[in-house]
């Protein structure tokens, strides 16, 4: 005979879904996908490509928005019918089986309860993410490769989509940089937390045995612009290069100059783009990044008079945010959060919603 009493933990899971069913106004999310249908079922829709990409991507959004809310809501409910015949059955596998699903549900929750947390201009935008070896030489090349396949996992975990815009590869292993967009709701809040210098610390393949080494490599996160023109960028404030796209070790990737690389001359600002095939769609994508990285840098530079007329005289802009150690020990610590996990294997596998977790909180707490 089993009694499991679960009542308090699924109050508890009801009450924090109602707020953040409150927070998502679900009316409002079923009225957007209306006018989404609506506008999807133009007969006219596809003369316009960008157009009908950005309604189509809007709509499926939305859908997933509020499937995830229905989801949680209908296995709420299917959870105390569970307890309930468990109960009644003395089933203990039955049991199990409901524990297994409170917590399962507790995380979905908990990461619905983060994500309310995003209300920033630019949150529910897709998400253009640059790593940047820094110093360790090629063991920091290393490390930003190590941190590209860490956020492409972590993409590939979640479904979402990921698009490499340019790798520039380094000459003995890793990469000098790389530029990739990852195409989710809420990718830009989700992962701005992530921006700073990642530190890596681990007994280095490429030097001499026995010797530790320290190796840094930074990473930006923008938002994805839908498109060039939210900041006006004069054509004699850039400078348009185009080159051949390369892959590792010279290999070319094709044989045209189709690659872009734009300099703003104003700020030093430069982007490079050679995903696409076409010299015109990458200068366009580049001009896209370009754009984010000005309002940026707007933003930062208001942010800063800020502080310095508020006194204020510490910025948190490229300080070391996190630090990956293997060797003399294990350990992947947040040091903003002080969240931490002493497996960094998984952490470099994608598993890093903890991370984000933590670091979201942090920010919310900082800014109320």
């Amino acid at each position: 005979m089993i009694d499991i009493d679960l009542t308090a933990e699924i109050a508890a899971l009801r009450t924090t879904f109602a707020d953040i069913r409150a927070v998502v106004d679900v009316d409002a999310v079923k009225a957007d996908i209306d006018r989404l249908n609506e506008a999807a079922g133009a007969p006219d829709l596809w003369d316009d490509t960008v157009n009908a990409q950005k309604v189509t991507s809007a709509l499926s959004h939305r859908q997933a928005d509020l499937a995830r809310i229905e989801s949680v809501e209908s296995r709420l409910d299917d959870l105390e019918v569970l307890v309930e015949l468990a109960n009644e059955a003395g089933d203990e596998e039955s049991a199990e089986e409901a524990k297994a699903e409170l917590e399962s549900l507790q995380k979905v929750i908990g990461d619905l309860e983060v994500q309310t947390l995003l209300d920033g201009e630019w949150d529910d935008r897709p998400a253009v993410i640059t790593i940047r070896s820094g110093a360790g030489g090629v063991d920091a090349a290393d490390f930003a490769e190590m941190l590209m396949r860490m956020y492409l996992r972590w993409a590939e975990k979640h479904k979402y989509p990921v698009t490499v815009m340019d790798t520039s590869y380094a000459e003995e292993a890793g990469i000098k940089s790389a530029t990739f967009e990852i195409d989710a709701p809420y990718a830009f809040g989700t992962l701005s937390v992530e921006a700073g210098t990642h530190r890596l610390v681990r007994m280095s393949p490429f030097g001499a045995a026995g010797k530790r080494q320290t190796s840094f490599a930074a990473v930006e996160v923008i938002p994805l612009m839908e498109e060039a023109g939210a900041v006006e960028i004069p054509e004699t404030d850039i400078r348009v290069d185009v080159f051949r796209s390369s892959g590792p070790g010279g290999q070319s990737v094709n044989t045209t100059d189709s690659a872009v690389r734009i300099t703003h001359l104003p700020t030093g600002t430069v982007v490079s783009m050679q995903n696409e095939k076409s010299q015109i769609q990458n200068r366009a994508a580049a001009l896209r990044v370009l754009q984010a990285r000005l309002l940026l840098l707007q933003r930062e530079a208001e942010a800063a008079q800020k502080k310095e007329l508020a006194g204020t005289i510490t910025a948190s802009w490229g300080d070391q945010m996190r630090s990956y150690v293997l060797a003399p020990y294990q350990m992947v610590k947040d040091l903003r959060t002080e969240y931490e996990v002493g497996n960094p294997s998984n952490v470099f596998d994608g598993d890093l919603d903890g991370f984000i977790a933590a670091g979201i909180r942090w920010r919310k707490q900082k800014t109320e």
